[in-house]
């Protein structure tokens, strides 16, 4: 069980403040897309706020009609509008007569598109948000053909019966053309059968029940590309050395007398040396070098070699005005990948919401230890589209679900009375709130006792 103690505090400080920040971004612009349309059909907005504020608030001032302010829970934020029926659940102002100012009074398209402002903005913030990635900093590609000496397995692809060596060739009958798409596809296309090019034949390899479920638990890559055992960085606390030390760019030959040709067969013959000093043929510089080092618990010295550069991974960049097609491209297929995530958690038997569930403490963790900026506007701009689409989730409390009943008036002529919106949208917040109550609790069990 961990320990308060064994946390970094300093990385979860830097992790939060990377969230926190891109929340504010995120939130402030969502509720940005309900405010202008609101005002454009003039609507009063009585309150702008960027987190909630129950009993008090960090900072708020009122400008004209509306009330701008910053709460202290960062679980969201809300615009309220005059006359509608939201997270305030102001039912005194609903029970007096509508005024011409108040959302319930405007017609229902006006209505339909103040509601789907916030679910827009986040759609067309996350599109622009993948074209500047894609425009500064590219997108990393590892195409299968450059994996000249095929994959190398873990314990999962390993049971799964891939080999090292393999080389991976289609899912289904699909081809798999890039590296980084192989497990992602693997989990939301539910793949039954990869095929491998193995000793000049196609080899039809099944894929075993619970291999998903695995790949989900461990968050690991189905395969690595294999690579030559050549140094790219060390890493202290992993081991001791007794003579000499590893330098970058050192090709390791052999391993007490045993060759290696790969850096899977180098970690295999390290495993069998616990604790032990063991000795090192090195190649560097075209001379060869002996180094020894006494190993760590699981048989580790500290150095690592980048599979990926070591196959040809690269960064694509793409000119400006390209850029914008291809973050719409790429901001699509992200949120045709949340469609699938959220359908497998009803769909499929290897996906468990308890294992795949997380609330924001789960978000936090994904951004960076260290500050990095692509990092983190990469992943603001996918949280910007699953914010899109969980809000089109038709839920009474969420966006979608006042979209719904809007539809449904427009459709078919009749509007919902306000009693029975105000029931729904208490169902909605009581279903919202349980489904981050019981999110919350997953990540903290996860926490307490070591679970992935």
């Amino acid at each position: 069980m961990m320990t308060f103690l064994a946390i970094d505090w300093a990385v979860v400080g830097i992790k939060a403040l990377q969230l926190i920040l891109s929340l504010s971004i995120l939130v402030v612009l969502h509720e940005m897309g309900h405010f202008l349309p609101a005002k454009w059909f003039k609507c009063r907005v009585e309150k702008f706020y960027l987190f909630f504020d129950p009993w008090f608030s960090l900072f708020k001032k009122k400008i004209g009609e509306t009330v701008y302010g910053i709460g202290w829970l960062p679980l969201g934020g809300y615009v309220k509008i005059s006359g509608m029926i939201d997270e305030s659940m102001d039912k005194e102002q609903m029970k007096q007569p509508a005024q011409p100012w108040e959302f319930r009074s405007k017609p229902a398209w006006q209505r339909l598109i103040i509601m789907i402002g916030g679910v827009t903005v986040n759609l067309l913030l996350g599109f622009f948000l993948f074209a500047m990635i894609l425009w500064v900093w590219g997108e990393s590609r590892l195409p299968m053909d450059k994996l000249q000496h095929g994959v190398a397995v873990n314990s999962i692809s390993e049971s799964a019966g891939i080999k090292n060596g393999d080389k991976i060739v289609s899912l289904d009958g699909v081809p798999v053309l890039d590296y980084y798409d192989l497990t992602r596809n693997i989990i939301l296309d539910e793949a039954k059968v990869i095929q491998v090019q193995r000793d000049g034949k196609i080899v039809d390899v099944p894929l075993p029940k619970g291999t998903i479920r695995s790949l989900i638990k461990s968050k690991a890559p189905f395969i690595e590309p294999r690579v030559y055992p050549i140094v790219d960085t060390l890493r202290p606390g992993y081991g001791k050395f007794t003579q000499g030390t590893l330098l970058k760019n050192d090709h390791i030959l052999a391993l007490n007398n045993t060759p290696v040709t790969f850096y899977d067969e180098y970690r295999k013959e390290t495993a069998k040396y616990k604790k032990q000093e063991i000795t090192l043929t090195v190649l560097r510089n075209k001379d060869t070098v002996i180094v020894k080092a006494i190993t760590d618990s699981v048989g580790r010295i500290g150095y690592a070699t980048f599979a990926d550069e070591r196959s040809g991974s690269y960064k694509h960049k793409f000119d400006f005005f390209p850029a914008f097609p291809a973050g719409v491209s790429k901001g699509w297929e992200n949120m045709v990948m949340n469609i699938k995530n959220f359908k497998l958690l009803f769909t499929s038997d290897e996906v468990k919401p308890s294992e795949s569930v997380g609330s924001f403490l789960s978000i936090g963790n994904m951004f960076g230890a260290k500050w990095d900026w692509e990092l983190f506007w990469s992943m603001t701009a996918l949280l910007s589209v699953v914010l899109a689409f969980m809000n089109m989730l038709p839920i009474p409390a969420l966006d979608g679900g006042h979209v719904l009943f809007t539809l449904y008036e427009i459709i078919t002529g009749r509007k919902p009375g306000d009693k029975f919106m105000e029931y729904a949208q208490m169902v909605g917040m009581v279903l919202l709130l349980a489904l981050m109550a019981y999110a919350i609790g997953l990540d903290f069990w996860r926490f307490l006792f070591n679970k992935s």
